[in-house]
């Protein structure tokens, strides 16, 4: 019974730190005032007619703190790349030089600020869902080592060892949003 119980608490732990990476993920993408490349990581341009990430097809750069360069390395893309960051509905509006693209990344408004920082709210509660969904069918295959003969006793340590995981991540996931919050609200 004790092989069973760790196996449910690793894959418990695995699945909330898939959980805890997507939300990092997500909040790559929300800018905080300057021009990174991960702003633009989850394009995707229609290249020879398939979907493919712009990383694939271009290189993608800051000029400076308020511009991206996109690269393409075959010109006859730039069109396509200047879509695809169009269709992204980022908010930017890419200029294409016949060389490269170039994306100017306005300053934030203070509403602009508030928004990201309602929008990484947004995530967070997202993954805390993932957390509790996580948490649920780890309880769930305990229960189920109830039926297969595991104690009372161990049944009530397995439930409060999860709930202590579960904490633990959502411990995380705040400081994780907290700290995104300075950054967006930091001028």
């Amino acid at each position: 019974m004790e092989e069973e119980l760790q196996m449910i608490y690793d894959e418990f732990k695995n699945s909330n730190s898939k959980t805890l990476g997507h939300l990092e993920n997500e909040l790559v993408k929300i800018r905080a005032g300057k021009a990174s490349p991960a702003m633009l990581q989850g394009v995707m341009i229609d290249y020879y007619g398939s979907p493919t990430p712009l990383q694939q097809v271009a290189n993608v750069s800051t000029m400076d703190a308020r511009t991206i360069t996109v690269q393409p390395w075959e010109k006859n893309t730039l069109n396509d790349i200047s879509r695809g960051i169009i269709n992204a509905n980022l908010g930017f509006a890419p200029q294409n030089n016949g060389e490269v693209i170039l994306i100017s990344v306005p300053p934030l408004t203070e509403e602009r600020r508030r928004d990201l920082v309602k929008k990484a709210k947004a995530e967070g509660e997202h993954a805390k869902v993932g957390i509790r969904n996580n948490r649920k069918d780890a309880l769930d295959m305990v229960k189920d080592l109830k039926n297969e003969g595991l104690s009372e006793d161990l049944m009530k340590d397995a439930e409060n060892e999860v709930q202590q995981m579960t904490n633990l991540f959502i411990k995380k996931i705040d400081e994780l949003i907290e700290s995104k919050e300075k950054e967006v609200m930091t001028i």
